[in-house]
């Protein structure tokens, strides 16, 4: 099981970066020490990939743009493919530990336009309303699906097998889910998908611009909308402003930019689009509740132990 204690994300976009991840057999399981992070969030982002997890320890606040669910120790959930998410760290009494399975579709529905992806699996990946999924130890519905997920845990790389076995686990759940949300299926979906596609075009536009002054109309226009449509996108979605959310991604860069030796100080306002170093100090003094250089320091002080 892989541990991670950061998240990466694709080049101008906010697509989670899967490292590990092979074509040829589309897993991984994680073991996350969210406690390591550098803050205590894991910031809007999408993959492809499905998201089965199981809460160790700990207590975990999911959000999409349509629930917010808080997940304590021993549940579990599904974050759907391609769905917009954030996470916060709900306790700092007890380590924070997430065990996640990550996996393509394509695992379990095989070929493109199989009819296992098209029976099974595409009617479940594109239902808006299964978006997010939780798993509580006391609904007696749930209870197997959450020892599967643990159970597959155990599995090891070294095992005879070990792909067929995992494959093996991961139907089995699918085959409880679908069965679980069978009248769920069979409703007509809402249209949020349309919404989600338009705030991940801004998204990517402020992630590759976050440097230089953006304007509401640049950003609206890189979705095709007009301003008035821009800001309902965003508050529909994020529950925040444009202006908030670049606010909020610059200062995730700056803090990124402070671990880095390599930068100085009073370099990093600029190249994050926070301005000279006064303000981007002020600025992320009211974020963090330290200055630029104490948080630079912390970071050192953390990674020699």
């Amino acid at each position: 099981m892989k541990i991670t204690r950061s998240l990466e994300f694709q080049s101008g976009s906010k697509e989670e970066k899967l490292p590990c991840f092979s074509p040829n057999f589309p897993y991984i399981a994680s073991q996350a020490q969210l406690d390591y992070y550098k803050e205590p969030y894991v910031p809007w982002h999408w993959h492809r990939a499905i998201e089965l997890f199981y809460i160790q320890s700990g207590e975990l606040k999911y959000y999409t743009p349509n629930k917010t669910i808080v997940f304590p120790a021993g549940f579990g959930g599904m974050v759907n493919s391609n769905v917009l998410h954030m996470t916060r760290i709900q306790t700092h009494q007890e380590k924070n530990v997430q065990l996640l399975h990550i996996f393509e579709p394509d695992l379990i529905g095989g070929t493109y336009g199989s009819l296992i992806e098209q029976k099974y699996v595409t009617p479940l990946i594109t239902a808006s309303q299964l978006e997010l999924i939780a798993f509580c130890p006391d609904n007696p519905a749930h209870t197997d699906i959450l020892h599967l997920i643990r159970k597959a845990f155990e599995l090891s790389e070294n095992e005879f097998a070990y792909e067929l076995r995992i494959r093996e686990s991961l139907s089995q759940i699918w085959i409880k889910l679908l069965n679980l949300y069978r009248p769920v299926l069979q409703e007509k979906s809402n249209s949020s998908n349309q919404l989600t596609d338009k705030i991940k075009l801004m998204m990517a536009y402020i992630h590759e611009h976050y440097s230089e002054k953006i304007s509401i109309s640049q950003l609206a226009a890189s979705a095709f909308l007009s301003e008035r449509e821009c800001y309902r996108v965003f508050q529909n979605c994020l529950h925040m402003t444009p202006a908030e959310y670049m606010k909020s991604y610059r200062l995730q860069i700056a803090c990124q930019m402070l671990t880095k030796e390599s930068t100085p100080v009073t370099e990093i306002g600029f190249a994050c689009g926070l301005g000279n170093a006064s303000y981007f100090g002020k600025i992320f003094r009211k974020s963090t509740g330290c200055s630029p250089l104490e948080y630079r320091r912390k970071w050192q002080d953390r990674n020699k132990k």
